[in-house]
């Protein structure tokens, strides 16, 4: 007996949305569901890139629906689409860009920057056009850790074109000095350097945009709050309680700007010995998970005290281009596309569907 449109559709509410963690039905990701007599033809399409989970969001659908007709012709198709999202409430999304994600840290040295080029290639990975940011105009460290030198160029002497490293398109402070060049700026300075930066590149069709953040709640902090529009923020820190204190603050900042937190990442979590595998929480346990559950966001990954991760980054090719069927750079997958869903969750920004109405008087 041939299978019923409204049989496949219950039946899919077994299989689990690996972004969002809910059934593809309540996700809203049961895109169409076709039955002609054996034939059942099934789309799939999320609102986050999912190139790593494809095949395996396929498979589960085909053996669920095999489960209720072994003898039916099951095709499945699963795509994504990625759509802007709503943003700050007194700003406009970006044109070519249709979401900005910015990467914090209430502190320094937490691995943040490595943290955020690694997301940044992992969205990139998954099948999203993805820019980096560099927003440490202090401390720019992007350029070492794409390995990329040179100065940007400019077609029309007034803007500057993105440089391209591993499939990102990128920008900092960092490609117009000198490497060892100190930069002695008050905080004008600081956010106006920020906003050219952003505002005078020609970011070409970004689905996402990475904003690398320096370390506190300072200047810049708030510019990126209050200035450009900002689809959601990540939140990096170790388990120590230090780190979290500050973590807390970068986190509490974000919600009184009105910037989505879209969950916190835990790095450094635990050290596992390169000699004998003994494996010891270096700064702590459970706290990333505890400041996530306080703060009701997810706890998007925890990333392991690895040498390799600091060896790739600084030779400018970071792990997840470097060794890409590693688990770390699984964990960095894993770690964006949670990140992008729970974004792709969020409310959308529809002007860009509505026209433009001009008055003239004639």
């Amino acid at each position: 007996m041939a299978l019923s449109k409204e049989q496949v559709e219950d039946a899919l509410k077994d299989v689990q949305d690996p972004g969002s963690g809910q059934d593809l039905v309540a996700s809203r990701a049961l895109e169409n569901v076709t039955v002609d007599g054996d034939a059942v033809q099934v789309a799939i399409r999320l609102g986050y890139p999912a190139k790593g989970i494809r095949d395996e969001l396929a498979q589960a659908v085909e053996t669920r629906l095999a489960q209720l007709d072994g003898g039916a012709r099951i095709e499945v198709e699963v795509d994504w689409e990625i759509q802007a999202h709503s943003v700050q409430k007194n700003l406009k999304p970006m044109e070519n860009i249709k979401n900005v994600l910015a990467v914090a840290s209430g502190k320094g040295g937490v691995g943040k920057s490595t943290t955020a080029i690694n997301l940044a290639l992992a969205l990139s990975e998954e099948g999203a056009s993805v820019g980096m940011l560099d927003a440490d105009i202090y401390g720019p460290s992007q350029p070492r850790m794409l390995g990329i030198s040179g100065q940007p160029e400019s077609q029309d002497g007034k803007s500057l074109e993105p440089m391209m490293s591993h499939g990102l398109q990128a920008m900092s402070i960092g490609f117009l000095i000198d490497e060892e060049t100190p930069m002695i700026w008050r905080g004008p300075m600081v956010t106006q350097a920020l906003e050219q930066l952003l505002g005078d590149t020609r970011w070409q069709g970004l689905d996402y945009l990475v904003v690398d953040l320096p370390p506190g709640t300072g200047d810049v902090q708030l510019t990126l709050a209050q200035k450009i529009p900002v689809s959601g923020a990540i939140i990096v820190t170790t388990p120590q309680d230090i780190a979290l204190l500050d973590a807390r603050k970068g986190l509490k900042m974000f919600r009184k700007v009105e910037v989505p937190v879209l969950g916190v990442v835990e790095n450094m979590s635990l050290h596992i010995c390169s000699q004998c595998g003994h494996e010891e929480p270096i700064f702590g346990t459970g706290g990333g998970e505890s400041l996530a559950r306080e703060s009701d966001v997810e706890l998007l990954g925890q990333l392991p005290l690895e040498r390799r991760i600091r060896e790739e980054t600084d030779s400018g090719k970071p792990t997840v281009v470097a060794e890409p069927d590693s688990r770390i750079s699984q964990i960095y997958r894993d770690i964006a596309r949670r990140a992008a869903a729970r974004l792709a969750a969020q409310a959308k920004d529809y002007s860009a569907k509505f026209p433009r109405i001009v008055i003239q008087n004639d």
